[in-house]
């Protein structure tokens, strides 16, 4: 519209300016004008045909571009399904490892551990907590399987990745794409692994390696970092200090035991008695704990 508004400006100016040189000659005068609106007239079929063809071109790229995006959907929906994902929307954010989708089931992140922000406090635990919210909360994200489906707290366990990744083995994409990763190559959560659901964990104590040689997040606290994981020298377990929980599912931190650097103890008969004395219960490193109290297997005896 803009090429035939301008040619019809343009025409009409030439059809003014000759109007007035042949004023005096009717018979020239009347030539002059058929011819300016023959012009004029050819002027606006091209201009109408140009903005047609502009159209046409305009319709066969968009018509392109939703074809390509509905192809990319429909492949990236074949590898999803391929590998196991759920496309998934992250309703409420508990802690730095776990949260709960939009649908209300709770999730807790596989192979990984951040410190403790809710039930009791251990440092670096609200920072990590504040950076899951901040990259998961109210979020579209994919969930995948390791091997087992829930934990014995009802949670389902579960890898949590940005987008699709082409191969979900490739190093580039787990460190790219992976929320688990994310964590640990940025210092908010330790490696923490639970057989059967080894599938990332070498990659996960590569990750954390890495980020304890740069003194990252929580390992700037030392170099056994701020919570329990597979590079604390008190774990248990074979391969990267990895432990089994006694219904072989992953629990919340390794159940390595009390800390054996402990020659002091403190002994009680149940939890009643113990919380007496320490009225938020005791961490697997204090003399007073004992795995007997630790019935959910997260090195803390006794807590409320």
């Amino acid at each position: 519209m803009k090429i035939l508004r301008a040619i019809l400006i343009v025409t009409v100016l030439l059809m003014v300016s000759s109007c007035t040189k042949d004023a005096s000659d009717p018979k020239t005068e009347t030539t002059n004008k058929e011819k300016q609106e023959e012009a004029a007239e050819t002027a606006k079929e091209k201009a109408e045909a140009e903005e047609a063809r502009l159209a046409e071109e305009r319709a066969k790229a968009e018509k392109q571009a939703q074809e390509k995006q509905a192809a990319v959907k429909q492949s990236q929906e074949e590898i999803a399904k391929s590998l196991g994902l759920e496309l998934i929307t992250v309703g409420r954010v508990v802690d730095g490892d776990t949260f709960v989708t939009s649908d209300g089931r709770k999730v807790r992140l596989v192979g990984v551990n951040t410190p403790e922000s809710t039930t009791r406090h251990e440092q670096y635990g609200k920072e990590a907590s504040n950076y899951t919210f901040s990259k998961l909360n109210g979020k579209q994200v994919w969930m995948q399987k390791d091997v087992s489906e829930t934990d014995r707290y009802g949670r389902l366990l579960r890898i949590v990745w940005f987008s699709v990744p082409t191969n979900d083995m490739n190093e580039n994409e787990i460190r790219t794409k992976m929320f688990n990763a994310d964590l640990v190559l940025n210092g908010y959560a330790e490696p923490s692994t639970y057989p059967p659901d080894v599938k990332y964990s070498n990659y996960f104590v590569q990750f954390a390696r890495e980020a304890r040689e740069a003194n990252k997040g929580l390992w700037a606290f030392g170099s056994q970092g701020t919570t329990k994981g597979d590079l604390d020298k008190s774990s248990s377990g074979t391969g990267s200090g990895s432990g089994t929980s006694t219904d072989g599912s992953t629990s919340k931190v390794p159940s390595s035991g009390s800390d054996t650097t402990n020659t002091d103890t403190e002994s009680f008969k149940n939890c009643t008695e113990m919380r007496k004395v320490y009225p938020n219960g005791v961490p697997s490193t204090h003399p007073a704990y004992e795995p007997r109290h630790d019935r959910d297997k997260d090195n803390w005896a006794c807590e409320q």
